[in-house]
This record gives C-alpha cells, sequence and structure tokens, in this order.
C-alpha cells in the first residue's frame, strides 16, 4: 500500500510528527508505503482566477508549476494523509494554495478509487472546523474519507493531553490502514447523492458556457438519467430520490436564469 502526506505545515513540527506517529502505527500492521510531499518545496503558484480551467480543461491553465506533477502523485497513490496545522481558523496558505490550484477537479471529480485520512493540529481552537472544511475538499474531489484526526497540541501540553493525542492517532491509523486492506467502497450519504445531482443537472444545462465540464461529465457516463452517481456503488433509494429532486429543481433555476439572458 502506497500513502502520500501532502504536509500542509511550513516545518516539520507537531503535524509531522504526528504524520510520522500515523506511519509508525500502520507499519507496525503490515507492508505500506510513506511518501510526504512537503508544500513548501512545491512549485504551486497561487490560482490567478481566470476560470479558464473550468470552462476550456485544466490544459489551458496559464500557470507552468508543478500541479501536473502533484495531481499524477495523488494518483499513484493508493491512500492520501491531508494534513494541516490551523493557522488563522483555516487551513495553512500553503495548503490553501495546493486546494485552489486544482480547483478544476471540484467540477471534474476523479479519486473515487483513493482513501482519504484527514489530520490537523492546533494550538486552541478550529481543529473540528479545518477538518469539515477539508472533508468537504477531499470528498468532493472523490476521496473516500475514512478516517480523521484533530489534534489540540498547546505549549506545555500535559501528559494526560499527549496520551489523548496518541490514542486519537493510534485509532486513525488503524481504521487507515483497514481501509486500505480492504479497498471496499462505502455506499455515499445523502449529502455526496445530493451534490452527484447538483452538479449533473449545471453541467447538462451549461454544455454551452462550461464545454470542458460537460464533455468530461458525458464522457464517464454520468449524464445518462440511470447514473445514480459517480461510481457503481449501491446507493439508497430514498438519497436517490432526494437527490433527484434537487436536480429537478436545480435545472429549473438554471433554464429560468438563461431565458432571463436572452
Amino acid at each position: 500500500m502506497k500513502v502520500l502526506v501532502i504536509m500542509g505545515s511550513p516545518r516539520k513540527g507537531n503535524t509531522y510528527r504526528a504524520a510520522q506517529r500515523i506511519e509508525d502505527v500502520m507499519r507496525s500492521l503490515g507492508d505500506v508505503e510513506f511518501e510526504y510531499l512537503m508544500l513548501r518545496d512545491v512549485g504551486l503558484e497561487p490560482c490567478r482566477g481566470c476560470a479558464l480551467c473550468f470552462e476550456w480543461g485544466e490544459e489551458r491553465c496559464p500557470v507552468r508549476d508543478d500541479a501536473p506533477a502533484v495531481e499524477e502523485k495523488m494518483r499513484n497513490a493508493d491512500g492520501v494523509i491531508f494534513a494541516s496545522p490551523v493557522y488563522g481558523l483555516n487551513v495553512t496558505g500553503l495548503m490553501k494554495t495546493f486546494i485552489d490550484r486544482f480547483s478544476y477537479i471540484f467540477h471534474r471529480p476523479r479519486f473515487f478509487d483513493k482513501k482519504a485520512l484527514l489530520l490537523v493540529t492546533t494550538g486552541i481552537v478550529a481543529e473540528k472546523d479545518v477538518l469539515d472544511y477539508l472533508d468537504s475538499v477531499a470528498g468532493i474531489w472523490g476521496f473516500d474519507v475514512v478516517s480523521r484526526a484533530g489534534l489540540v497540541t498547546p505549549p506545555g501540553i500535559t501528559p494526560r493531553q499527549a496520551r489523548a493525542n496518541d490514542q486519537k492517532l493510534a485509532g486513525a491509523a488503524r481504521e487507515f490502514f483497514r481501509a486500505l486492506a480492504e479497498g471496499r467502497e462505502r455506499r455515499p450519504g445523502l449529502r455526496s447523492v445530493i451534490i452527484f445531482h447538483s452538479q449533473r443537472a449545471s453541467f447538462d444545462e451549461l454544455a454551452d458556457s462550461a464545454p470542458a465540464d460537460h464533455a468530461y461529465w458525458k464522457e464517464q457516463g454520468w449524464l445518462d438519467p440511470s447514473a445514480r452517481y459517480y461510481t457503481s456503488t449501491p446507493v439508497n433509494p430514498l438519497y436517490d430520490a432526494v437527490g433527484r429532486i434537487v436536480e429537478w429543481f436545480v435545472r429549473r433555476r438554471i433554464r429560468r436564469d438563461l431565458a432571463a439572458m436572452r
């Protein structure tokens, strides 16, 4: 099993050591290969907001940096650990630049065969908010988020806090290893199904203004009315019904807005 750690910290501090602890636990369970991608050492430029990647495809992005190589690393891994300390109640600037640089994947998700573990450390607060944010990002990109760990690591951390953090890391590592070893795809929740149907409505109705998205979705077979989700995994019939109702409303709104623009 190959695990890629995307490290959003600019230094090898609490977050880096926590990732190493996860690695130690997973290595004790079986054969696993770790690679650390330190974003501080990667050439990723800030997104320019031109939207060319949305409209015409990521190949038309005017930025020439290490993004294609980073995406290839994610594709080649079995699992990815998204790791960041809390800076200003959010991920670090390094991690935010990374996420923004791959914004086109929000429109054209692709990592459905990958598992993800989310790791966040903070001195005082906001670890849950940042975990939830990373959960949304990784989930929409296609990752199966199977484990997450949020650690509070204040200066002068007590032995009790340290033990509690270590238990969280060990538990998250075991869950991640088990999910990677089993390789089973989990059934999507209601939120994920609604996102699928909302996106299908948008990219189908906006084919003229978003040709790259429309072409990608058509190629994947997701525009077929019979498709219930991005993958063939079973979908709860109730979730599917709710998703289709949402899709109907989204299509109706888009058609009304387009008619008003004519």
